[in-house]
């Protein structure tokens, strides 16, 4: 069977399945994807509890694109819903809207404000640096001490396992603050949820008669060597045998709580900077629309052990991949294979943006391996 494979694809997140689905229908290409979990989908995957509750196995997936072509691509497999994702931040017994806007902020100093007053507000809290440098002086900058020492410094140092001021900037960079009374969790133009869940998504995506996925299978028990082209989706620094070092990651562990009651929290997420060990907990029938009786709450405890979730973005990390990455560019030019992914790049990447470099390295395929063949 080997030898009639065009394609290997290892792992069948979305990046894979993506690229898979555009060789087998527009190449004609026979594709061979292997997974080493007993299921398609990656992290994306999601299934129903015994108690009948829809939940998401690996945490949220807000998927969310302000690139209208996406929708199109995807729409081919799913019909949609309103992604209604809503999230709060408990602080001193309260609530509050999460990102901050301005109901935020009135909740928070107890004062009326408008777009003009609160942006003196912030001004008058805010540290200054200019350029900074880690997360704890990017918040600051924007936020000032009240509000980072209630919203962020305790969140960061759970999620990560590591002080605000040792991680880049970019981590709390993600995170907008805002001058209007917008309480969704985030600004995209698109905000959907597959209607049928992420895991039927994926599965007509990649059902086609060239596909085949082998589960429970690791790639290294796979002799790609005559393979015409290979597409990674796994961790990076695994793939060449870990020459330079371990990639470091967060992981997460996850406590499943059913409950018989139609919902028990406000919104899909509660973010808990202050309390508990968990970080988060999450009733995802908020945002999948299933009608049901029970419910389901996650609650979710970063790990240093685990299946690698989060790159942990510092300089010293960064570095590293980058010796991997130049590797990586090597084995592409010699033997096609591509690197694509939140593993394979070692980088924090949304569900659009994985679609995206799934569809640009599909381009890369198209001009250097399909000329050739």
């Amino acid at each position: 069977m080997i030898r009639d494979i065009d394609l290997i694809v290892v792992g069948t997140g979305l990046s894979g399945c993506v690229i898979a689905e555009q060789a087998a229908n527009k190449f004609g290409w026979k594709v061979l994807m292997t997974e080493r979990r007993n299921h398609i989908a990656g992290n994306c995957f999601d299934k129903c509890m015994e108690n009948g509750v829809l939940v998401h196995q690996y945490g949220p997936h807000y998927f969310r694109t302000n690139n209208p072509a996406l929708i199109d691509y995807l729409s081919q497999f799913t019909s949609w819903i309103a992604g209604n994702y809503i999230v709060k931040s408990s602080f001193q017994g309260q609530l509050f809207p999460f990102p901050i806007n301005i109901n935020t902020l009135e909740q928070f100093f107890h004062q009326s404000l408008n777009p003009d007053s609160a942006q003196n507000l912030l001004e008058k809290e805010r540290k200054d640096f200019s350029q900074p440098t880690n997360s704890e002086e990017f918040v600051l900058s924007r936020v000032g001490c009240s509000l980072y020492e209630a919203f962020y410094l305790n969140y960061t140092l759970k999620q990560w396992g590591k002080h605000p001021r040792e991680l880049d900037a970019s981590v709390c960079g993600r995170i907008p603050v805002r001058f209007n009374r917008d309480n969704r969790y985030v600004d995209h133009k698109f905000q959907l949820m597959p209607a049928q869940g992420y895991t039927s998504m994926i599965q007509k995506m990649i059902d086609h008669p060239n596909i085949h996925v082998l589960l429970n299978t690791d790639f290294k028990d796979i002799n790609i060597s005559e393979i015409p082209c290979v597409v990674y989706t796994g961790p990076i620094d695994e793939y060449f045998n870990y020459c330079y070092g371990v990639l470091p990651w967060r992981s997460l562990k996850f406590e499943y709580k059913n409950i018989e009651q139609e919902f028990v929290q406000p919104c899909v997420q509660i973010n808990y900077p202050n309390e508990h060990d968990y970080t988060r907990s999450v009733e995802i029938k908020h945002v999948t629309g299933q009608k049901h009786p029970n419910t389901t709450i996650v609650y979710e405890y970063p790990s240093n052990e685990g299946e690698p979730y989060y790159p942990i973005p510092a300089t010293e990390n960064r570095m590293l991949y980058e010796k991997y990455k130049e590797l990586a560019e090597i084995e592409t030019k010699g033997k096609n294979v591509f690197f694509t992914g939140r593993l394979a790049e070692y980088a924090y990447l949304n569900m659009d943006e994985v679609i995206e470099r799934a569809f640009n390295i599909f381009e890369r395929i198209k001009m250097e391996v399909k000329s050739t063949l």
